[in-house]
This record gives C-alpha cells, sequence and structure tokens, in this order.
C-alpha cells in the first residue's frame, strides 16, 4: 500500500479491501467484522526497509497521539525500529515508547539492551530519549539499571543529557524510596552544575525526594541566584519557591524590629479574661521593656546572601510569565523588608490588566496581601473596579481588595462604587456587596450610619434574595450601638410579614429578642404572629421563635406567658429533635418547678447577658501562614505534599555554610614560564605570554616590564605613562575552562580560556585560545570545526585545522567569536574520526576590553552615564578582602577592566569597553569603615551592567 493512499484511509477517504466505510450502516456489522484489522498500512510501512516510509509511518503515528488518539496497538511494530539507523526515526519511536512504556512493560522490557545502547549514542537526543523511555518503564526489577542509567547521564556532557537525568529522579523515586540515599549522591552532583538548563530540573528533583535536606542548598545558593535571570521559567518558578523557604530557615526577620515594637506596645485584652489580667505579671513587663531595648539598641543588618536573592529576583517582575511573577511577588511578601515589598505592586496590577487567564489567582494573592500591606496597593485602587463583563468568582475577590483597602480617605470613592454594583442582575455578586457593605461600616465608624441608612433602604427592594442578606448584615451593625437604632429594629419587625427567606426572618426574630426592652410594645406583636406561623416555617426560624418567647417570657411575662406555653407546647411535638430537645430544655429552665434545678435561678443571666458584637473579617486574614501562590493558600487547607513555609529563626544561622572555595584552575601547559620547558612539552605555541603566565597577583608598580607586557599597555598617551604602572599594577591569573573530557572525547580533551589579547583577525571578537591534548595512544588527525551553531548576530573566526595531533601531545589553537555583547554560547561540533558537540559562554566580564582614562575622563564619562545607566549596590568585605590589593584583584579576575588612578586609597576605579559595540563600562568601589561597600557600575548597557555587578559582587563577598 502507497503512503498516499493510506494518508487517504486515514482521513477517511476509500477504503482498502477488508476494510469497513464507515458511512455504511453500523447494523451491517461490518465495523465488528472478524476481518478487520486497524492500521495496517502503518504496520507495513514500519516493516519496509525504506527509512523515508518509516519516517512517514512514525510521523503520523505521533500525530494520532497528540490527537488523542488510541495508538497502543502499533506498540510492537513501533518497537522493532527502536534499533532503526535513521535518527530521525529513531527520534520519533521514542516519543512514541515515552506514552506507552507504562502500558506495554513486558514489551518495552524486551528491548532493555536497545535502550541501553541508547544511552551510549553520539546524538544527545537520542541519549535523552533512551533516558526518559527507561525511566517510563515503572517495573521494579529495572531499579538498578535505571540506577545505573541516571548516574551515568548525571556525568554526560551534554547539559540536555543531566536535565533529562534530573526529570527521571522523581520518577525512580516514586518506583522505589528505597532508593533515596544513592538518588541524593546524584540530586547533590547536579546541583553543582552550572548550567541554567539543569538548575530548574534538578531543583525540582530535590523538592520531590528530599526537601528536608537544606544543607544541599548552602554551597549551592549563591549559584541559584546569579543563574536564576538565565533559567528557563518554569524552572525560576520551581528555583524561587524552593529557595523563599530557604531563606526563612537561614536569615532574620527583616521587620524583627518592628514586630518587637509592635509586641511591647501591647494588644488589645482578650474578650474572656479573669481580673487578674490587668495586673500583668512584672517579669513579663521587663521582657518586653528589654525587648524594646535590644531592638533599639542592635538594628537589624541584612545579611548580604539575603540581599542577593532579592536584587537577582526584582528584574524577573518584568517577565512575560504570570507564573514567575506570582512566584517572585510571593518571595517579596514573605522575604522582603516592609519598606521594600511596594515594588510587587506594580507588576501584580499589570498582570490583572494583561492576564485575564489568572486573574483568579493573582487576586487571591492580592487580598491576602491587602490584608498585611494595605498601602502598597493603594494608589492602583481604581485597577481593582469591578466590570460587567467579569465572572462573578472575579467580582468577588476584587470586592475584597476594595474592601480591605478602604479607609477614611477613600471609602466615599468606595461606596459609590458599591451603591453601583448593588443594581446588577447577578445575585450572588450583589450579595457579596452587601456583605462588603458591612464590613466598611465595622471597620470605619465614621460611615458606620450610612452604610446602615443605605442597607435600610435595601430592605425595600423587590428582590428577596437582597433583602434577607440585608437583614442579616444590618443584624450584625445593630449589636454594635443598639440603643441609637431602635427605630431600625422596629422598621424590621414590620418586615417579618412579607420576608420569606429563612436566614432574613431568623435575624429579624433574633434581633426583636436580644433588644426587646427596646421595643416593648412590639416584640409581643411579632410573638403573636409568629406563634400563628409556627408549624410552617423553617427550622432556623422555629429556634429563634423559641428564644423570641423565652426572653419575652422573662422581661415581660404579664403578656406573653401564655403565647410562650403555646409554642413550647407546639415545640414539644416537632418533628425535629433539635427543636423537640429546645423546648424541654428551655421549659424547664423559665418555667420553676420543685424538678426545676439550680440552674433556672440563673435564666435571666444566660439568655439576656451582653453579647458581644461580631467582627467582619476578611476570609484571607489567615491565609498568610501559607506561602502564596500554592494550592493550600488557594484552599485555605493544606493540601497534601504541601511544605510548610518555615518560621523566621531567632538568631542567624552560620552564614559561612554558603561559602565556596573558588578554585582557579590553572591549565597545566600555564604553569612553565620558560621558553625552553615549553619546547620540551612541544607545545606548538606559548598559551600565554611570559608575564600573564607568572602565577598569583603581585605589585610591581616600579617594574617597567609589567607596564609594558601587560594588554594593550602602549595604548596609553604620553600624560598616562606616570600612572601607566600604577594601572597595571596587578597581574591576572586567566581561568581555563574544559571543552571536552578526556573520557568523553575518547581520549582526546580540550581546555579554553579567554586569553584577553586582541584577536588579529577582527578587533570585535574575542579571543578564545584553546589547548588540544591526545591522550589516546593513537594519532588524531585532522582536527577541526563544523556545524557551528549560533544566535543572531553571532560570528566565529574558526581555528585552522589540526592536521596531525601525535599521542601524548598537545597543540594550541585560537579562535575568534563575537557574542554580540551577548553571554549566549556558541555552539559547533570538533571532529576528526568521530563528532562531538561542544559550546563556550563567555563570562560578562570576558566580552570586554580594557581603556585607558584618566581620572578626569573617568568623571566625566561617570557624569554622562548616571540615573538609568547606574547601578548602585551596597556590600559589607570580609576582613581579608578590604585592602586595595585585594579588591583590584578580584575585579580584574572577574572583568577585563583597566586601573583608573585615584587619588583616594578608599576608592578604586576601573574602566573598559564591550568587544563587539565599543560600549563603556565603569566600575567604582569605595570602602568606608568597617568593611562598608559601595560598588558603582556605570553602563551604556545596562544588561551588561546588571550582570557585571552580580559577578563582581559574588567576586568580592567570596
Amino acid at each position: 500500500m502507497s503512503v498516499s493512499s493510506a494518508f487517504n484511509d486515514e482521513k477517511g477517504g476509500s477504503s482498502s479491501v477488508g476494510e469497513p466505510e464507515y458511512g455504511h450502516d453500523p447494523a451491517s456489522g461490518g465495523i465488528f467484522s472478524s476481518d478487520y484489522k486497524r492500521h495496517d498500512d502503518l504496520k507495513e510501512m514500519l516493516d519496509s526497509n525504506k527509512d523515508s516510509l518509516k519516517l512517514e509511518a512514525m510521523k503520523r503515528i505521533v500525530a494520532m497521539i497528540a490527537r488523542g488518539k488510541n495508538a497502543s496497538d502499533l506498540f510492537p511494530a513501533v518497537v522493532k525500529n527502536v534499533a532503526c539507523k535513521n535518527i530521525e526515526v529513531k527520534k520519533l519511536v521514542y516519543v512514541y515508547l515515552v506514552r506507552y512504556a507504562e502500558e506495554q512493560q513486558d514489551l518495552a522490557l524486551l528491548s532493555i539492551s536497545t535502550f541501553q545502547r541508547g544511552l551510549k549514542d553520539p546524538n544527545q537526543l537520542i541519549r535523552a530519549s533512551a533516558l526518559r523511555v527507561l525511566s517510563s518503564i515503572r517495573v521494579t526489577i529495572i531499579v538498578p539499571i535505571m540506577m545505573l542509567a541516571i548516574k551515568e547521564a548525571a556525568s554526560d556532557m551534554s547539559p540536555y543529557v543531566r536535565k533529562t537525568a534530573a526529570h527521571a529522579i522523581p520518577k525512580l523515586y516514586s518506583l522505589d524510596p528505597e532508593q533515596k540515599d544513592q538518588l541524593i549522591e546524584v540530586i547533590e552532583k547536579l546541583l553543582a552544575d552550572k548550567t541554567t538548563l539543569v538548575a530548574g530540573s534538578v531543583v525540582m528533583a530535590f523538592e520531590e525526594v528530599c526537601p528536608e535536606r537544606i544543607d544541599l542548598i548552602h554551597k549551592n545558593y549563591r549559584k541559584l541566584c546569579n543563574l536564576l535571570i538565565d533559567v528557563e521559567e518554569w524552572g525560576q518558578v520551581v528555583i524561587i519557591n524552593m529557595l523563599t523557604r530557604y531563606a526563612r530557615t537561614q536569615f532574620l526577620n527583616p521587620n524583627i524590629n518592628e514586630s518587637l515594637l509592635e509586641e511591647g506596645s501591647g494588644g488589645e485584652k482578650a474578650f474572656y479574661g479573669s481580673d487578674d489580667d490587668e495586673d500583668e505579671d512584672e517579669e513579663e513587663k521587663e521582657k518586653k521593656a528589654e525587648a524594646m531595648a535590644m531592638a533599639k539598641r542592635k538594628p537589624y543588618v541584612m545579611d548580604p546572601d539575603h540581599r542577593l536573592l532579592l536584587r537577582n529576583t526584582k528584574p524577573l517582575l518584568q517577565s512575560r510569565n504570570a507564573a514567575v511573577v506570582m512566584a517572585v511577588a510571593q518571595l517579596y511578601f514573605h522575604l522582603a523588608p516592609k519598606a521594600e515589598v511596594g515594588v510587587i505592586a506594580k507588576a501584580l496590577v499589570r498582570l490583572l490588566r494583561s492576564h485575564s487567564e489568572v486573574q483568579y489567582v493573582v487576586l487571591q494573592n492580592v487580598a491576602t496581601m491587602t490584608i498585611k500591606r494595605r498601602g502598597m496597593f493603594e494608589p492602583y485602587l481604581k485597577s481593582f473596579y469591578i466590570r460587567s463583563t467579569d465572572p462573578t468568582q472575579i467580582k468577588v475577590l476584587k470586592l475584597e481588595v476594595l474592601t480591605n483597602l478602604a479607609n477614611e480617605t477613600n471609602i466615599s470613592t468606595i461606596l459609590r462604587e458599591f451603591q453601583t454594583y448593588i443594581k446588577s442582575m447577578d445575585k450572588d455578586f450583589v450579595a457579596a456587596t452587601i456583605q462588603a457593605i458591612g464590613r466598611c461600616a465595622t471597620n470605619i465608624g465614621e460611615v458606620r450610619d450610612t452604610c446602615l441608612n443605605g442597607l435600610v433602604q435595601l430592605l425595600s427592594n423587590r428582590d428577596e434574595l437582597v433583602v434577607a442578606e440585608s437583614v442579616v448584615v444590618i443584624k450584625k451593625l445593630l449589636q454594635m450601638q443598639p440603643e441609637k437604632h431602635s427605630d431600625i429594629i422596629k422598621h424590621m419587625a414590620k418586615l417579618t410579614d412579607n420576608i420569606q427567606v429563612p436566614m432574613a426572618r431568623a435575624s429579624i426574630l433574633w434581633l426583636i429578642g436580644e433588644y426587646c426592652e427596646h421595643v416593648p410594645k412590639i416584640a409581643p406583636d411579632v410573638l403573636r404572629k409568629m406563634a400563628k406561623s409556627f408549624t410552617n416555617e423553617e427550622d432556623i426560624v422555629k429556634l429563634q421563635i423559641i428564644n423570641l418567647a423565652a426572653k419575652l417570657y422573662l422581661t415581660n411575662s404579664k403578656q406573653t406567658k401564655l403565647l410562650t406555653q403555646y409554642v413550647l407546647n407546639l415545640a414539644k411535638y416537632d418533628q425535629n429533635y433539635d427543636i423537640r430537645d429546645r423546648a424541654r430544655f428551655i421549659r424547664q429552665l423559665i418555667v420553676p418547678t420543685e424538678k426545676s434545678g439550680a440552674l433556672s435561678k440563673y435564666a435571666k443571666k444566660l439568655f439576656l447577658a451582653l453579647k458581644p458584637a461580631p467582627v467582619l473579617e476578611s476570609p484571607f486574614k489567615d491565609r498568610d501562614h501559607f506561602q502564596l501562590g500554592s494550592l493550600s493558600h488557594l484552599l485555605n487547607a493544606k493540601a497534601g505534599g504541601y511544605q510548610e513555609l518555615p518560621d523566621w529563626p531567632e538568631a542567624a544561622p552560620d552564614p559561612s555554610v554558603r561559602n565556596v572555595e573558588v578554585k582557579e584552575s590553572v591549565p597545566e601547559w600555564t604553569k612553565c614560564s620558560s621558553r625552553e620547558k615549553r619546547r620540551e612539552k612541544k607545545v606548538e605555541k606559548p598559551f600565554y605570554s611570559d608575564s600573564e603566565g607568572e602565577s598569583g597577583p603581585t605589585e610591581s608598580a616600579d617594574s617597567e616590564s609589567d607596564s609594558a607586557s601587560g594588554s594593550e599597555s602602549g595604548s596609553g598617551s604620553g600624560e598616562e605613562s606616570g600612572s601607566g604602572s600604577q594601572m597595571l599594577s596587578f597581574s591576572v591569573t586567566v581561568k581555563s575552562y574544559e571543552l571536552l573530557h578526556r573520557i568523553t572525547g575518547e581520549g582526546l580533551s580540550v581546555e579554553y580560556c579567554f586569553s584577553r589579547q586582541p584577536f588579529s583577525s577582527d578587533a570585535n571578537m574575542v579571543a578564545v585560545q584553546m589547548q588540544f591534548t591526545n591522550n589516546s595512544t593513537s594519532e588524531t588527525k585532522s582536527l577541526h570545526m563544523e556545524d557551528v551553531k549560533l544566535q543572531s548576530g553571532m560570528r566565529v573566526k574558526e581555528f585552522a585545522e589540526i592536521e596531525s595531533l601525535p599521542a601524548g601531545e598537545s597543540a594550541t589553537a585560537v579562535m575568534g567569536i563575537d557574542f554580540c555583547d551577548s553571554t549566549q554560547a556558541a555552539n559547533f561540533q570538533l571532529t576528526h574520526t568521530r563528532k562531538f558537540f561542544v559550546s563556550i559562554q563567555p563570562p560578562v566580564g570576558e566580552l570586554m576590553q580594557p581603556v585607558f582614562l584618566t581620572e578626569n575622563e573617568f568623571k566625566k564619562e561617570q557624569g554622562q552615564l548616571m540615573g538609568m545607566n547606574e547601578i548602585t549596590e551596597k556590600l559589607t568585605l570580609d576582613i581579608k578582602c578590604r585592602n586595595e590589593h585585594a579588591i583590584v584583584q578580584r575585579v580584574t579576575t572577574t572583568a577585563n577592566l583597566s586601573r583608573v588612578p585615584c587619588g583616594s586609597d578608599k576608592e578604586c576605579r576601573f574602566a573598559g569597553r564591550t568587544v563587539t559595540s565599543g560600549s563603556l563600562v565603569l566600575v567604582t568601589v569605595v570602602t568606608k569603615d568597617e568593611g562598608a561597600t559601595q560598588l558603582t557600575v556605570n553602563c551604556e548597557k545596562m544588561v551588561i551592567g546588571t550582570m557585571l555587578v552580580k559577578d563582581i559582587l559574588l567576586a568580592l563577598t567570596q
């Protein structure tokens, strides 16, 4: 069967012989005939010897899966092609197997050896797909194989494969939790990975397998903070949520002084309390006084790592992904000082306007935030006004936010909005608006009478639900000042003939009974009417009729004694046992007999005791103990798998656990400074110049050789010659990076470094020097570059082909890369007998070249790069880093900048330009007493400046 005919059949065209036509009468039984076989055409194509037919079949099968159709019966035919040599076919076969491996475990197990071979495939996509399929087979017997595959993949040269290994970890853990210890070792290894592609996935694995092991995060904390901005979006969400909980265990509460003062000032007294509470214990007073004194004596100083997290997450508030913005918002809410939380308000309001699909979740979080941080959303009040097109649940949440934002200043505006909302046809929304008016009246005493009068007007509304909700809210408001509102109580008593909603009728009866002394003439008449309709009332109304009768009997027995007995007799035989029990209990309590207990003496105190006015609170009042944005916060209940947000520690844990010893890896071939020794090693070209090969920074202000041998040392003008030795007084150790490991490269190892020398062929390119070492026992021939893949605008000047590299020998080559002033990686293949996929990604400091400025020129340029082109950060330097020598060495190691002369020994200045665009970069480090330091970067390109600040801060604080 041809491909075209098979495709036509799939689309519903003419059927082949033996297959039914769906247009025929189903009663004919053709569809259920025994000779009907599905997907015969696809099976024939998969059994073909032509890769083109197999590829077409797999494309159609994957398309079927994407449309939700069942293709499981093709599993035997597909799995036979798992060893196909065509890479495109193999990719699609693995995609299919990931989908059905769990359902067809027996057949999948037969191909285990093929998957294991796939783990060794040169193509990273095949290796990753093989691991993905292997981890999708949910059979305990292959757990050791899966564990071995994950461990090998965690050491793979491809970050994509390592990312897949991280994804496989939770799968194996759910299959066999006993493997937890071994998996933690893999997680620890992957957490140390410096690739942004891996970071989000391994943190997700960490959260699934061992979230309690925060010790694994310590040494990777700063790296995760610095990588965060470059991680893919969903990885950012995972990392931010994890770092939020981590920070709550490692740093002090930034609002600790404020909370101590609040505790010291004392809150409202408990509602129920003994008289002894007034005489507060002297010891307790001393503790509070001591806490206040401590707060004043020791001002809070934020940990630099705490500041690092806040600083590096702030730019993500501009992310186009709503989940990322929400994650940063919750982080700031839970971790930032009160004065800094306001930055998230604008981002959340922007989400409301641009992402209608996330409005519900955003408003849930905003409703919680407005309870503790009302001020930051007040400027955006109009953003929460309700539109007629909003769904009911959105309207209710916006009402909640508006109510939380109400204060004496804006209450008149908000009440005008509420008057409009009451006219809506959405009855649930109208009921919520009435409740919101009641809450505003409770919270703001100045408008209580206005709100009450407005609600009373609603009692004449034609809609019963509106009237009922108004009655319930009025009842709560009247409890605050009942003696001032007897007219309203009388008006509500008259409504008992018209209002039929049970809750509203019950509320009116409760009010009349509670304040019967204020309406002595009306209350007995209301009881008379209710007694007549008692048998037809709802249970909730009957209970309030009984309560009203009991209260009137105690206060006005002369008029209501017979009515009360009549009501109690009716209730005695009611079908509801609650009503029967209540009637018997009340009869014994209010009508004393010989059998009555001592409790009857206190009947008046029981029924007519003063009751506290209800507090109308927001349903979001206590939700902030859940992490914002979590399912538990949404449900206001702890969901399965939820990790509690830790409380702030009382004392700061040791910050040194996050210190990582940075070992500058100087290549072996750079340790020999003499030309004779380099010739002995048969290196074709010295990797560095003699002066750069010297290990460690050394001061040689008087040495002319240093000033002459440095990078671009001869470019200074005549008037700068006097300070040239000062600018180049530090020799920088150039860091090398591994490009290809000898095991992965099958004996060939490659290291590279950014030599900080001008690239001769093109001044806009960064010079990258590479050292090739043949560790095998055979000669390597024709070593060159292929298949260069670059981002838009980037360029590469390939190194000259190395025709022969004998066993045990090394060779050096230089290539040029124009990174376009970005840190995007340059990807290419190193090729000799095999192809090896490699990638070079530059630190931002290597995208620059030094420029020599006088002090006056520096100040002039800095003055033109103020405002939006300036980034300033404050930090505290460790005692070993407070000297000028250490600062200059760390800054120049981080970035290819030159030293600018300065008259002050407390200030260090550096200057450079980006290689591609020539954008100016100025760095100033000012050190004050006790290590307090200010870092300022002025840069024409703010993206470059932002990344440079992060790198220099990291270098200065380590």
